[in-house]
């Protein structure tokens, strides 16, 4: 498929989820293709996201797990924890990882630039080392990076692609931002035993998903021992002879902390790119709209995963990295439903949904109507925890369809899987009432809401 008039049919910059996927599709379509990575591959996610971080939560249940174990008749002596063990397993399977992704381009015969790329025009890339290449389709691939606010000593702080190798657990440890990243990181931090305190610029936590949802993970995080700080950012971090920072809070005074941990957002990450020689679109965060082919502004530049204007989630990445490669090399037209995307929150407990909050169902259908199950689940009984979890599902009250699904509680991502889709195939509340429960477990309280 090759053409003699460029070096490649497709040069992929970025060897993230969405990239490595595209690359490797479009190879088996016949075109010859080159991947530039300027990190290491994988992406965010195997890297320095949800990968290690979900093995940094299970790292962290121990901790209630082995004190619950007492319950059950086992005696656990001689508890101790070694941070360096837990952080130095996590970054080995993140070798492993790498490898992996590695070893699928090269089983693709995928070219490898291990070194920064950016765009001279509609087909040129320049190589950090001043190679030029061209290539007839270019896809942009290189995710979003987190964003620091403006505040002295903003550089004694760190962000979560930093967290995965601190060369010691902090006892005391500040997170500014109230988003998914902010509050898992908060909830290993804490059952790990360090000192945690939230500190956001407004009164929320976890925009977007379900109030009720925010509202109990707030009381429970709260009792775990977590510390809240709301509508006060920080307005200053001063590295201190001894080591220690102090942070000094909008309207407060200051105190002391180990690490400061930046988790206000991630920005795509176009900066350099060079994106305006092509004539590529930006919009006001540096993201790059794309049609729904994940065509830029530039007919031959394609864009897909967190550098677009579109949902930031890697199996997201993953799917669009698919269609446009079978779209514009395999000559299978794909397009990407971005309807009831289901989302979790890995923190402790965490929570998922997949639909419509009530709020967003009662302002697009106006007559809804909610259930809820709020109960205690089996395994915090003998812990003596009197956590409970929330289930609630929303309802189209003229046709009686599943709109939305939010859970909280003890294993709710890995149930919510199957219940989205049910809420993607429009399932109905009669339907859900017919299912025979799966007894004794919580999953059954999604059949038995009257």
């Amino acid at each position: 498929m090759a053409t003699d008039n460029y070096d490649y049919d497709l040069f992929v910059i970025g060897a993230g989820s969405g990239g490595v996927r595209a690359s490797r599709v479009a190879a088996a379509h016949g075109a010859r293709v080159a991947v530039a990575e300027e990190h290491r591959v994988g992406g965010t996610c195997v890297i320095r996201g949800c990968v290690p971080k979900k093995l940094l939560v299970y790292g962290s249940h121990f901790a209630e797990e082995l004190q619950d174990a007492a319950h059950y008749g086992w005696t656990v002596q001689g508890m101790q924890f070694d941070w360096n063990v837990l952080r130095d397993t996590v970054l080995r399977d993140v070798d492993r990882l790498n490898g992996l992704y590695t070893q699928t381009l090269e089983n693709n015969h995928v070219e490898r630039f291990l070194e920064r790329a950016t765009i001279t025009g509609p087909h040129g890339i320049r190589l950090a080392s001043g190679r030029e290449l061209t290539a007839k389709v270019i896809l942009v691939a290189v995710g979003a990076w987190p964003v620091l606010p403006a505040f002295e000593g903003v550089e004694h702080c760190i962000t979560s692609n930093e967290v995965f190798h601190l060369p010691e657990l902090p006892r005391r440890v500040v997170i500014q931002g109230a988003g998914y990243i902010a509050l898992e990181f908060a909830g290993i931090f804490n059952a790990l035993g360090s000192q945690v305190t939230v500190v956001n610029r407004s009164d929320q936590i976890l925009r977007g998903y379900d109030e009720a949802l925010r509202d109990r993970l707030l009381q429970i995080t709260m009792a775990r021992g977590i510390t809240y700080r709301f509508n006060c950012p920080i307005e200053k971090v001063v590295r201190q002879d001894n080591g220690a920072l102090s942070v000094t809070l909008c309207g407060h005074d200051a105190f002391e902390a180990d690490c400061v941990l930046i988790a206000t957002g991630r920005k795509p990450k176009t900066d350099g790119l060079g994106l305006e020689t092509a004539g590529v679109a930006l919009g006001e965060k540096g993201e790059i709209p794309v049609d729904e082919g994940n065509r830029t502004t530039c007919p031959s530049i394609y864009a897909v995963g967190d550098v677009t204007d579109r949902v930031q989630l890697t199996p997201v990445a993953i799917r669009e990295g698919q269609a446009f490669a079978d779209t514009v090399f395999g000559n299978k037209p794909q397009t990407i439903d971005y309807d009831c995307i289901p989302s979790a929150v890995f923190s402790q407990p965490p929570l998922a949904g997949v639909g419509l909050t009530e709020g967003q169902a009662r302002n697009r259908y106006g007559n809804v109507k909610v259930y809820t199950s709020d109960f205690r689940p089996m395994k915090n009984v003998f812990a003596e925890r009197m956590e409970r979890g929330l289930y609630k599902l929303v309802v189209d009250a003229q046709t009686d369809r599943v709109l939305g699904v939010h859970m909280i509680g003890p294993d709710s991502p890995e149930i919510l899987q199957a219940v989205a889709i049910a809420v993607k195939a429009g399932l109905t509340k009669a339907q859900f009432d017919q299912t025979v429960a799966l007894h004794p477990s919580m999953a059954e309280e999604l059949v038995l809401m009257k």
